[in-house]
């Protein structure tokens, strides 16, 4: 993994580089989601053909960014379960770290009926938000929960790329090296050989991307990290409706996931 991640680092270094302040004007907080799947082997032909066509976040001389996120859900996974029924009005509670800027936010992403995704978000000290006044107020106001009614449930880790195109119309994020954690009873697994990549635009404007994607015959075919880590840490929960996911994910990386990861825990 070392070793590849190390290849993508030298191909991301030929990339010319954009600054968040930069990319402020392409928040996309309103806009339409279409994610992929590929054999992390893949992204390094990806990135060679990305080189002229797009610029890469660079913070503090880094381009790979190691996030950590911890799910909320009711004591009954509704919000799961609602993802697993095929509900189309549907909603996550997350609070993300940004490891490497030392920021910490409650993230709260709602999807409607017409497959829009909105992101509210506050910053908050630490992931602990069912013990912080304003952030439990800020769940009752902009959720459709109670602070009561959820817990944690599942964590993650993962690195992080972003590209912007040079027409700074999209924004794509490549997700990699992603591990998870039940929040219950600590059980961890992990795909490293699977890569999420997220194509985020307001509307359906030109990506060369897109061009990439058809000259590669890779389709649109995407899960909710949320998912596939409740899935890959809790076998009691149904799953029947991404049963054609995760034979995709079989198929393409030989593993659902991989049990009982080696490594001390890194998830805090």
């Amino acid at each position: 993994m070392e070793e590849t991640l190390a290849k993508i680092d030298s191909l991301l270094d030929q990339l010319a580089p954009i600054t968040l302040e930069e990319m402020k004007v392409i928040k996309l907080m309103n806009r339409i989601d279409k994610k992929y799947m590929i054999h992390i082997d893949q992204l390094p032909v990806l990135l060679e053909m990305a080189k002229n066509d797009y610029y890469v976040q660079e913070t503090g001389a880094k381009r790979r960014f190691l996030y950590r996120s911890c799910y909320y859900d009711t004591h009954d996974d509704k919000m799961y379960n609602m993802h697993c029924d095929g509900k189309l009005t549907r909603q996550k509670i997350r609070v993300r770290e940004y490891v490497y800027s030392n920021l910490t936010f409650l993230e709260i992403k709602s999807k409607n009926n017409k497959g829009r995704t909105s992101k509210v978000r506050m910053e908050v000290p630490d992931t602990d938000i069912l013990h912080q006044d304003e952030a439990k107020n800020y769940v009752c106001t902009k959720s459709h929960y109670l602070d009561s009614e959820i817990r944690p449930r599942l964590k993650n880790q993962f690195f992080r790329v972003t590209l912007v195109n040079k027409g700074k119309t999209e924004r794509l994020t490549i997700d990699v090296n992603i591990e998870f954690e039940n929040c219950l009873d600590g059980t961890r697994n992990g795909n490293p050989k699977l890569c999420i990549i997220e194509l985020k635009r307001d509307g359906n404007v030109p990506s060369p991307f897109l061009r990439y994607f058809a000259k590669l015959r890779i389709k649109p075919k995407g899960i909710s990290k949320y998912c596939y880590g409740m899935m890959l840490t809790d076998s009691k929960l149904k799953r029947n409706r991404f049963k054609p996911k995760l034979r995709f994910i079989e198929k393409l990386t030989g593993a659902y996931g991989l049990c009982a990861l080696t490594a001390e825990p890194d998830i805090q």
